[in-house]
């Protein structure tokens, strides 16, 4: 069962858990990556959205010296845009998967 949950974690790089509070507390940006008609329709209070098919060419909207929270609907998304900011020199990830979850 443990291997299981670890290959899905791994799957969808969500890896342990973290404190969503702490990090915005720390300055971290939480970073919705849903179309614009999905965030319109609720989002994350103090979120932005940046669609993931248009993260890439929106990179200088974030500071990599900051931490950066990802979410979307279900964690998939999210878990793309973790490692597209990943590749582009952002140390400081997280994906926080459906944006339901952080919301306040």
């Amino acid at each position: 069962m443990n291997v299981m949950i670890n290959f899905l974690k791994n799957l969808f790089n969500t890896g342990p858990a973290v404190n969503i509070e702490e990090l915005l507390r720390n300055g971290a940006i939480i970073v919705d990556v849903r179309t614009e008609r999905e965030f319109k329709a609720g989002h994350a209070k103090g979120s932005i959205n940046i669609p993931l098919d248009k993260l890439t060419h929106d990179l200088s909207k974030l500071k990599k010296d900051k931490p950066v929270i990802t979410c979307c609907a279900s964690g998939m998304r999210s878990s793309t845009a973790k490692n597209i900011l990943k590749r582009n020199g952002f140390s400081e990830v997280y994906n926080a998967g459906s944006w339901t979850s952080i919301r306040k």
